[in-house]
């Protein structure tokens, strides 16, 4: 089951579903929003026990067949998260990507920041900025919080955690590393392609045992388990909320292995009309083609 945000056509609005299978359900069919919007924060926000319910009601939806029902492929997806309060994302996580970019293996989390502007949806396109050669895919699991959180330890730190999904973090490295700060290569409008959906945190009860890959026009680049991170997803929580106050809705995306575009031997950066497909198991896979440039 993922929890993912759709419309039905271009001119339709944004609204929260809950997919199992191929087919989707409204999630305001199975919860009462009130006068909120009908998102997917908005249904973190209410908590744990509110998305539960919301959860069982959408199994009995597709149990019963109900013609509510909607095939995910009639729709348009968004990124599961559209209004996140904050993007985090973490840099050289697995030992192996930070061999290959020669840099040393980080001591503490290495953070930084992307923004709503990078947020498309699962398969929607990757717009070429037009003053960076050097755009590269960086396969990431993205962990989506669910309760506020400030200052919980690793031990608990997953309590905190509503489900995962899949983030692309998409990178100019020539504009990343014109400073010793990323935010310019990294916060790129479409650059952190999303979704297909969230699944919830009981479906992946260890998230340190997933494969994750990406294929660049079928060729696959990277493949690695979650195994390799250096800093879990607990104790990664753990560190940032030792700093700041995570609220549901909130993304930590959690680095990726090697196999970049940079490290390459030539360099394979990414081009107008290559199609990226990043695969993350037992949440799904996201494809963009690329565009542009702009």
């Amino acid at each position: 089951m993922r929890l993912v945000t759709y419309r039905t056509s271009r001119q339709g609005p944004w609204q929260a579903g809950i997919e199992q299978d191929g087919r989707v359900v409204a999630a305001s069919t199975v919860y009462n929003y009130g006068n909120q919007p009908p998102t997917v924060r908005a249904l973190l926000e209410a908590g744990s026990a509110e998305l539960e319910q919301a959860l069982a009601g959408a199994r009995r939806v597709f149990d019963a067949g109900e013609k509510t029902v909607i095939a995910l492929d009639s729709l348009e997806l968004g990124p599961p998260i559209p209004d996140p309060d904050k993007i985090i994302c973490l840099g050289l996580n697995y030992a192996d990507h930070a061999a290959e970019s020669n840099m040393a293996i980080p001591k503490a989390p290495v953070l930084f920041a992307k923004y709503r502007n990078s947020l498309v949806g699962p398969r929607d396109d990757i717009v070429l900025p037009g003053n960076s050669e050097q755009i590269d895919y960086e396969a990431e699991l993205a962990v989506v919080i669910g309760k506020t959180c400030k200052k919980v330890s690793e031990a608990e730190a997953l309590s905190y955690v509503a489900g995962y999904t899949i983030l692309n973090d998409v990178s100019a490295r020539d504009l990343q590393f014109l400073t010793g700060q990323w935010l310019t290569g990294k916060a790129i409008d479409t650059f952190a392609p999303t979704g297909p959906g969230i699944v919830p945190a009981s479906e992946i009860p260890d998230p340190q045992d997933l494969m994750l890959s990406t294929r660049v026009n079928g060729q696959l680049l990277q493949h690695a388990s979650t195994k390799l991170m250096i800093f879990s997803v607990a104790k990664t929580i753990e560190f940032i909320s030792s700093i700041m106050t995570l609220v549901p809705g909130d993304i930590i995306s959690t680095g990726t292995p090697a196999g970049v575009g940079q490290s390459r031997k030539p360099p394979l950066f990414l081009r107008e009309g290559d199609v990226v497909e990043v695969e993350i198991e037992r949440i799904g896979t996201i494809v963009n083609k690329v565009v542009g440039p702009v």
